[in-house]
């Protein structure tokens, strides 16, 4: 038997690329019109936050955990799972995800955002805008279809990277909530630099700047 070291990434790696993208292709069709809802979604959360105040923290976060969840059952379990064995462990990490978002942000009212107000509020605001409006054009911008575009609110990396957005302007840090969206991008980050596919950098780009920025700053009380 060979030494574990002498093991690379792509030894672990379970399907090829043309699988992996195949498999958002027949997703997106499979899914249709939910891409739809999601659109609609992300513009009521961009709304919600510019108007700010309590009950439209609360939107923000009951919207983020409705999109953890649906990615948990409509991609990760009844997708990914069919190339992936682990993908069903993965689904109890999206789920445990959405029931922090809803106890922290909803429950307890603690996931309250800025807009436009400091560093962290235009931070924030910007990797979300990645996650919402460029992400989708990754895939025709680094050669694949269109229908194998990934999208915010149906899609993992999309949906992990806006909610790092979020969290990264909120007005309080929520460390809670982070460790489960920093765990995504390493395990999809992975995969993808395995794939030598180019967004792997960008999920590398966005952990490395959550931590920094979480790092940096200081809890600020909410009355």
């Amino acid at each position: 038997m060979s030494e574990w070291w002498t093991y690379s990434l792509s030894d672990f790696l379970l399907f090829s690329p043309r699988t992996y993208y195949r498999l958002f292709e027949l997703y997106n069709l499979a899914i249709w019109p939910a891409q739809l809802a999601a659109l609609a979604g992300g513009i009521a959360i961009l709304m919600a936050w510019r108007r700010g105040g309590r009950a439209h923290g609360r939107m923000i976060s009951g919207l983020l955990a409705g999109a953890w969840l649906w990615v948990a059952w409509a991609y990760l379990l009844e997708h990914y799972d069919t190339i992936n064995w682990a993908a069903s462990y993965f689904a109890i990490g999206f789920v445990l995800q959405a029931l922090l978002l809803l106890w922290v942000g909803v429950v307890r009212d603690r996931l309250r955002l800025k807009w436009w107000r400091d560093p962290g509020s235009r931070l924030g605001l910007g990797v979300f805008v990645l996650a919402f409006a460029i992400y989708p054009l990754m895939a025709p911008l680094f050669g694949r279809p269109w229908l194998q575009a990934e999208t915010f609110g149906v899609a993992p990396d999309p949906t992990v990277v806006a909610t790092l957005g979020i969290l990264v302007a909120a007005e309080r840090k929520q460390l809670m909530l982070v460790v489960i969206p920093l765990v995504w991008c390493i395990v999809s980050g992975a995969t993808l630099w395995t794939m030598e596919a180019p967004e792997a950098f960008v999920l590398a780009a966005i952990a490395i700047l959550t931590l920094a920025w979480m790092g940096l700053r200081r809890s600020a009380p909410i009355p």
